[in-house]
């Protein structure tokens, strides 16, 4: 199981970087937080799975934590940090994601308008009429897809109410 949870914090490490734009290492340590999941993460685990120095790890962590992708709790009696991602953060992706399409589907939207207003005057050939077939499917998929995402998003929510 540990070799498949280094090559899957690996494959997540390289998405992170990717979409969320983070530090190869801050991209690993915020992978092994989330496979970890409710039972967190200690900093001295990070070190001794992830192979780097204490400094790099706590930098990492500070600014995971300032970037609101991560927080911690502690054990009464222990005095480690156990680090989690913090739900809120997946929500606030889930919700610019839902933003972005907003926004690229009005684009669409203003295009075909503009689209349709060439196509009917007079002056415009048959052949050089627009085609906007693209547009509408677009629309309707991009209009389908934000209702899934809210959707997958409201039962998130309702499973974080339910077990906090």
């Amino acid at each position: 199981m540990k070799k498949e949870k280094c090559e899957l914090v690996e494959k997540l490490g390289v998405h992170f970087e990717k979409k969320e734009g983070l530090a190869p290492v801050a991209a690993r340590v915020f992978s092994y937080i989330v496979l970890n999941g409710k039972g967190g993460t200690t900093f001295e685990e990070l070190i001794e799975n992830l192979c780097a120095s204490k400094s790099t790890i706590s930098t990492h962590l500070t600014h995971l934590q300032g970037l609101n992708k991560i927080k911690y709790y502690t054990k009464t009696g222990d005095r480690k940090k156990y680090y989690i991602m913090n739900y809120d953060s997946m929500v606030q992706g889930i919700n610019k994601t839902i933003d972005d399409w907003n926004e690229e589907m009005k684009i669409h939207q203003e295009v075909m308008a503009y689209k349709l207003t060439v196509n009917q005057l007079k002056e415009t050939p048959n052949e050089e009429k627009f085609n906007i077939e693209f547009h509408v499917d677009f629309i309707e998929f991009l209009n389908k897809t934000i209702a899934s995402v809210k959707e997958i998003k409201n039962r998130i929510i309702k499973n974080h109410q339910e077990n906090n």
